[in-house]
């Protein structure tokens, strides 16, 4: 299904009897390089896009139809950017500008309207966010007649700007959906806001302009004010309007810490070393390893113990990893803190990748175990190739800005004529909000008591 793929890949495909145990390594740069080169391949036979019949850029859903959400084949985007980037290896390029230019919507600011039922403000951020990787990376620019990476993140980030987003419930920030006609619109959640915090920190390093960096001082400290991330920088999934935010649901998840910290490391660089940033960053970082680095290997805390995760949790693990490693470019400081673990975890990773199914190799997502869990799926495969193919951070590229060799053409009133749903959605009543929930799972782990709503579709 992927245009051909370079020799040792087709015969080890062919050859089920070969050992994953011997097929995937860390050894050396090589080793990883050939690990990774393997781990792209499983996971794009997960992607049908590119088949006759099929949407480009998306996984096969959304539920019932699939598995996936539409923002997770986004995020798989953004792991095969970074993939590019460690490895060199360019053979997903041409399948990675079809996705990522299909999903972009008429206004040209990943809001299709095929989406709008389930479109929230960290689906469309997690889009915008490869796309941001995408001209931080020098990934090749698409042709001039369609949207550049620069532009389409400008446009994700301005439409989630707008006054339209914004509101004082809870002193501000972002709702989790984006239409008022959608479940969860009640909900203001820290991923929502995280993606935009993140966009904010590094369109403002890339582009110089200081309004960037002022939303995302402003989204950090309202994260902080409204208490989804505390003084010990432990970060909580959101609360709901009609509460003020003060029913927080005290869930954590990988992927918030994440998000923050990458933002954070931009922030430290933006500000040429700030001590206000850096004394954030190094204490967001602890927090995060302390919370799901255990014994150096990456643990989803709020589902893995019970696997109680969903299919949008068992991705999680792999863009944490890319994030540390990114971070410790822009902040080098965190590097002796952070890639040992990085490489603790991946090697941990690789021993869960003895699994197999219809002669296809299958990696696991509780790494802690040392085998394969019979988990599986492109999460789970994804979270392998970000923590593999991380490692590699040491010999990659920094991200570049435009006085650096950046090359994406950005456009800053990106956006502006976008969609904002105020002539097709009415605003729900009272008690459409008092009956509104989290759209897609409510998880409840009745020995800890603390889980509310909590959002899948990220």
């Amino acid at each position: 299904m992927i245009s051909p793929i370079r020799h040792t890949v087709a015969v080890l495909l062919s050859g089920a009897a070969v050992a994953n145990a011997a097929t995937y390594s860390i050894a050396s740069n090589a080793d990883i390089k050939q690990t990774s080169s393997l781990l792209a391949w499983d996971l794009l036979q997960y992607y049908k896009g590119n088949l006759t019949g099929q949407t480009p850029g998306i996984l096969p859903g959304p539920p019932p139809a699939g598995d996936y959400y539409w923002w997770e084949g986004g995020a798989m985007w953004g792991t095969l950017i970074d993939y590019w980037k460690f490895t060199g290896d360019d053979s997903y390029n041409d399948i990675i500008t079809q996705a990522m230019l299909w999903q972009v919507g008429p206004d040209k600011d990943y809001m299709p309207p095929n989406v709008t039922a389930s479109l929230g403000n960290d689906d469309q951020g997690f889009w915008g966010m490869s796309a941001m990787l995408a001209a931080e990376n020098k990934f090749p620019d698409p042709p001039e007649d369609e949207p550049q990476w620069l532009a389409l993140a400008q446009a994700v980030f301005n439409t989630q700007a707008s006054p339209d987003r914004h509101d004082e419930t809870c002193n501000g920030g972002l709702r989790w959906q984006i239409p008022w006609s959608n479940n969860g619109y009640n909900y203001k959640n820290s991923i929502a806001n995280g993606c935009f915090f993140n966009l904010g920190a590094r369109l403002a390093r890339y582009t110089g302009n200081t309004t960037y960096a002022d939303w995302a001082e402003k989204t950090w400290d309202w994260m902080r004010g409204v208490g989804f991330m505390d003084d010990k920088y432990n970060i909580y999934d959101g609360g709901h309007v009609e509460h003020n935010c003060t029913d927080i649901n005290r869930a954590q998840f990988s992927y918030n810490n994440g998000v923050f910290l990458l933002g954070a490391a931009y922030m430290y660089n933006y500000t040429n070393g700030s001590d206000i940033w850096r004394e954030r960053l190094d204490g967001l970082t602890d927090a995060t390893i302390r919370v799901f680095f255990p014994d150096n290997i990456a643990y989803e805390v709020a589902c893995e113990e019970h696997m109680s995760c969903t299919t949008d949790m068992l991705s999680f693990k792999g863009y944490v990893a890319r994030w540390m490693a990114t971070a410790t470019q822009v902040a080098p400081f965190l590097a002796p803190k952070v890639l040992p673990v990085l490489q603790n975890s991946a090697k941990a990773a690789i021993a869960s990748c003895v699994g197999e199914k219809n002669g296809q190799r299958a990696c696991g997502f509780k790494w802690s175990t040392g085998t394969f869990d019979g988990s599986q799926g492109a999460g789970q495969t994804m979270n392998v190739l970000g923590a593999v193919s991380s490692l590699l951070i040491g010999q990659s590229r920094p991200p570049v800005t435009n006085s650096t060799g950046g090359t994406s053409k950005g456009d800053p009133n990106a956006g502006s004529q976008s969609d904002n749903f105020k002539d097709k959605y009415l605003p729900p009543t009272t008690g459409d909000k008092a009956g509104a929930g989290i759209l897609t799972v409510v998880i409840l782990l009745s020995v800890v008591g603390t889980f509310g709503w909590m959002s899948t579709g990220v």
